[in-house]
């Protein structure tokens, strides 16, 4: 009789080992990917931070077109309004926080382009820094990007594999999203030179 208490007492204690190492696995993983998101959402706000600044610079320009600038700061505000929590990373809510950062990053895209128009930005030393701050920043986010997609591929073979998969029903722990391609984004951009008024 003490030998299958002893018995069953040992395989609770197994179980219970490997229930606090599974959970603890998952609360660092997730731990993990919430940083990352951090490091993401810093790169996003360092580029909204550096759009303002450029768009006051491009503003001195007295002719530049009005409705290019109006554009950037719309989409900025819009970008800047998406609050997106690391604990809720559904791919609903990433693709809503995706669509408002492309938004951004095309009006951007297009007001750059029209700078060309003007030579004597062009050659304005804070233009040209800014810009060289927001071609950095752009690769910073695509690196955050990338690494936030592998915390979140190795935070999801965590929840889905066994026994962790178990543990990750009972205490709530769910797959994340990843951020994915912009849809169209393996097309060529369409460039056109022609800069009539």
């Amino acid at each position: 009789m003490k030998k299958g208490y002893l018995i069953i007492a040992a395989i609770v204690l197994i179980f219970g080992v490997i229930g606090c190492n599974s959970y603890n696995g998952l609360v660092q993983k997730d731990t993990k990917v919430q940083n990352l998101w951090a490091d993401v959402q810093t790169q996003y706000q360092r580029r909204a931070d550096l759009i303002g600044n450029l768009v006051k610079t491009v503003q001195g320009a007295a002719d530049f077109e009005k409705s290019t600038l109006t554009e950037v700061i719309q989409a900025r505000a819009a970008a800047t309004q998406i609050k997106l929590d690391a604990n809720d990373l559904t791919p609903e809510n990433m693709q809503k926080y995706q669509a408002a950062q492309d938004q951004l990053s095309g009006s951007l895209s297009r007001l750059l382009v029209s700078v060309e128009q003007y030579p004597t930005l062009k050659a304005n030393e804070n233009f040209l820094n800014l810009q060289a701050q927001l071609e950095g920043t752009e690769n910073r986010i695509a690196v955050s990007r990338k690494d936030f997609n592998a915390g979140v591929g190795e935070y999801n073979l965590s929840v889905r594999s066994f026994p962790n998969n178990i543990m990750a029903g009972i205490f709530g722990f769910s797959a994340k999203a990843f951020f994915e391609a912009t849809a169209g984004a393996q097309n060529a951009p369409d460039v056109n030179f022609d800069f009539k008024k």
